[in-house]
């Protein structure tokens, strides 16, 4: 039986629902039996499918090779990394067992008591500790660096509220791995992966994003320095989208990787490590979807172009599929994935509405009547706008309409970004302005003590000290104390 579509919950009534109903809708995602995890339907993780080819392509042209590495890392691993562990001890899934039996009455089955591990072993929350006791193999002398690791996988992090895409307890993601020879290598490879994010999040995403470095207070766990891509959703809340992290020798000392340098001598290596996750589709529903649903850039749409024949009967469906079949050959001639829906058990209506709330960038719809006429109807997601066009030349005319679509989409995002960022030295009226939302320029002393009272007053955070933005004398709005930069101050998810 045929479901109808439900309207979606109106952003501006509850947009915490909207963007609820919008997953459940457009068919992404939904709640899977354990909790605090999701199952990505077939649309979703083709968007997740784009999104890891794009960005596949991308690090393998810096010279990145993927690899794969254990989900299971030995309790003792993480210890040895100090600021690490306590990073993620309370995130961390624990596996105390290794095998199951029957009930004595038969009634079901209960952990073996008898098959406790010797070693508590840890769900990966990440993957450094276990990559680099791997890479003490790897490494001997100067000849075998740099090292360029990436892994496609899953992780594990137990989360107590959880949003789908934005913070599950397991989720897919990337995690790089790199080691140098020298600390200036290091940094220039976690500052070039922060600026792959930025390429992938604006040309590919459509989605404008600051760049810059976090606080102390916010750097990853065992990180010397953490760079973040931070992007705005459209309630003006900030969406960590990307992070590359400068580990220094941290990890390098604590699993003793060093090389032999041209002098034949001992030295520990210098690291990176960097990832994006499946919550980049979370950051794409929020960036550009409206009330009628997912709102899709060309170039990530698992379908770009979707054809809609409008008949009676099958003699009329056959006419117009001829007539179709040279626009489609056309179409996917130029890498343009399409979907030809000639499905006769769904109305034409409800056929509009599915690919309208499942963010489809361009439908074409044909009728006996357009055959007539030589034309066809064209109708753009994102601005909803529909044309009548010749059929003559359609193709290269949808190829070009696409292009615009990708750009449009980054133009609107970018200008509502900007929009709502403001400089602000006045600590009452950003209490008052950040309930509303937006990125927030203002000086900081640079004390933890500064920023934890910001959090604890207003619940928003330091994003990040930003890059290209000069840096200018001021005085902290909350201390009174003098400071030499502004950081984005924002809520965020």
């Amino acid at each position: 039986m045929m479901v109808e579509l439900k309207e979606l919950t109106k952003r501006a009534d509850n947009y915490s629902q909207w963007y609820n109903d919008l997953i459940v809708k457009a068919d992404l995602a939904e709640q899977a039996a354990v909790r605090g995890c999701m199952v990505i339907k077939p649309y979703g993780y083709a968007i997740w499918e784009k999104m890891q080819h794009q960005l596949d392509s991308m690090f393998k042209e810096t010279g990145v090779q993927n690899a794969y590495f254990p989900l299971l890392i030995p309790k003792s691993f993480l210890s040895r990394e100090a600021e690490h562990v306590e990073g993620f001890a309370k995130e961390c899934a624990v596996v105390t067992h290794y095998r199951l039996r029957s009930k004595e009455d038969k009634s079901g089955i209960e952990v073996d008591p008898t098959a406790k591990l010797d070693e508590e072993l840890i769900i990966r929350p990440t993957s450094e500790t276990i990559i680099w006791n791997t890479y003490k193999n790897w490494i001997h002398s100067w000849r075998d660096l740099p090292l360029m690791c990436n892994q496609w996988c899953n992780v594990m992090r137990w989360e107590m509220r959880t949003r789908p895409f934005l913070r599950t307890s397991e989720f897919l993601w990337q995690e790089g791995h790199t080691a140098h020879a020298t600390k200036e290598e290091a940094e220039k490879e976690a500052q070039m992966m922060l600026h792959v994010y930025a390429d992938f999040a604006e040309n590919w995403m459509s989605m404008p994003v600051v760049q810059g470095v976090k606080s102390e207070t916010e750097r990853f766990a065992g990180a010397l320095n953490t760079y973040t891509i931070e992007a705005m959703m459209q309630d003006g809340k900030a969406l960590q989208s990307g992070t590359s992290h400068f580990l220094g020798q941290n990890f390098a000392k604590a699993f003793d990787v060093t090389y032999l340098n041209k002098e034949n001598k001992p030295e520990y290596v210098w690291a990176t490590s960097w990832g994006v996750s499946t919550r980049l589709i979370g950051a794409l529903i929020m960036t550009h979807s409206d009330d009628n649903g997912l709102v899709l850039p060309p170039k990530l749409a698992p379908i770009q172009v979707v054809i809609i024949p409008i008949s009676k009967g099958s003699d009329g469906l056959a006419k117009i599929s001829e007539k179709a079949a040279p626009i489609i050959r056309q179409l996917r001639e130029s890498g343009i994935s399409v979907k030809y829906d000639d499905a006769e058990n769904k109305r034409p209506g409800y056929k509009f509405a599915d690919y309208e709330v499942k963010g489809v960038p361009v439908r074409l719809v044909l009728g006996a009547r357009d055959i007539e006429n030589g034309t066809i109807e064209v109708m753009r997601r994102d601005t909803l706008e529909k044309e009548t066009r010749p059929i003559e030349g359609i193709a290269d005319y949808v190829k070009s309409l696409l292009d615009e679509i990708q750009k449009n989409m980054f133009d609107k995002a970018k200008s509502f970004r900007d929009a709502h960022i403001y400089e602000c030295d006045d600590y009452a009226e950003f209490k008052e302005k950040i309930k509303d939302g937006g990125f927030f320029l203002c000086h900081w002393d640079g004390t933890a003590e500064t920023e934890a009272k910001i959090k604890e007053e207003t619940q928003a955070t330091i994003r990040c000290e930003p890059f290209g933005y000069e840096p200018t004398n001021g005085i902290d709005m909350v201390s009174g104390k003098p400071a030499s930069k502004r950081v984005i101050i924002a809520r965020s998810y």
